[in-house]
């Protein structure tokens, strides 16, 4: 985590921007197109006014690859684009992929990571761009292993799940799982903390981090307390109801950086409230807005957080 520690120090703001586009997010002037290509096209153009408005602010983008999975192949194509040129802005690219297997195909998901597809000793180029995927730990450290051994090999990150924002992640994540009453989440903070025991970098935080919802603020003082060495990937924030005083505990003790939360429909979607928009605007005037937009919810966003953390 010791580049992520870096480049958050850098803009002094832990905030993370997902870039989720999908048709209902984005202006008219981009969706109204004759083919899948073109709204490929629409979903780069979007995502590139993002990151240009957003440097310099934020450290951290995150794509959901689902949103572009969604367009098939050019879907992927605009996927490795955005990561592609977020990484020639100095972001740090957060891969939101949320893989879990074992074996081969955990090893072949774990391309994300080395950067090419599995053609065993073929050296390849950097396909994907990221410098962290999200990972599922349903099928505990058999599928995690291979990720960990990718994340090593390239000098990347893995943040695996632990405690999700979503309102029935309680149906499993709260269930007690031994006699001393300990939660599946609990259990899974400190198999992350145990796993990532021997690959602390010089920021005291081990190459696997751990995803902890923003919206479930009674568990975030108990959660810190079991991952010292983790850092945290906290949505839930914004439009999911997370707040910046929910998020506070799950920083390290004096200190800022212990954690990134992100936002994704907060600021990318921001220009929809926005007065000024207007269906007869051109496709750059939109596109100028969503920008002017989004970096003054991302502000916002570091303001919220700055004055909560201080």
């Amino acid at each position: 985590m010791d580049r992520l520690i870096t480049v958050l120090k850098k803009v002094g703001n832990p905030s993370v921007v997902g870039l989720d586009p999908k048709s209902q997010i984005l202006p008219q002037q981009l969706t109204q197109v004759e083919s899948v290509q073109q709204l490929a096209q629409s979903y780069l153009d979007f995502n590139r006014s993002i990151i240009d408005a957003v440097t310099g602010l934020v450290a951290v983008v995150k794509p959901q690859i689902a949103m572009y999975e969604a367009m098939g192949p050019v879907g992927l194509e605009v996927y490795c684009k955005t990561t592609a040129y977020a990484s020639s802005k100095g972001l740090y690219v957060l891969g939101d992929v949320k893989r879990g297997d074992i074996g081969t195909t955990a090893a072949a998901y774990a391309s994300h990571l080395a950067g090419s597809p599995a053609v065993g000793d073929l050296e390849t180029e950097d396909l994907w761009h990221e410098d962290a995927i999200t990972v599922n730990p349903f099928l505990g450290y058999d599928g995690i292993r291979p990720f960990l051994q990718a994340a090593e090999k390239a000098d990347k990150d893995i943040f695996v799940l632990c405690s999700t924002s979503n309102p029935s992640s309680s149906q499993l994540q709260a269930l007690p799982c031994g006699p001393d009453g300990m939660t599946v989440s609990q259990h899974l903070a400190e198999l992350i903390e145990l796993w990532g025991q021997d690959s602390r970098g010089g920021c005291g935080f081990s190459r696997i981090g751990a995803v902890v919802g923003a919206t479930h603020p009674d568990q975030a003082s108990d959660l810190r307390a079991r991952l010292p060495h983790t850092f945290l990937l906290v949505p839930g924030y914004g439009a999911q109801g997370g707040t910046a005083a929910d998020v506070a505990a799950l920083f390290t003790d004096n200190s800022s950086y212990g954690a990134s939360i992100s936002s994704s429909r907060g600021i990318i979607a921001a220009w929809q409230k926005d007065p000024s928009y207007r269906p007869d605007m051109s496709r750059t005037q939109a596109l100028d807005l969503v920008a002017k937009a989004a970096r003054k919810a991302a502000r916002q966003m570091r303001d919220d957080l700055t004055a909560v953390l201080n």
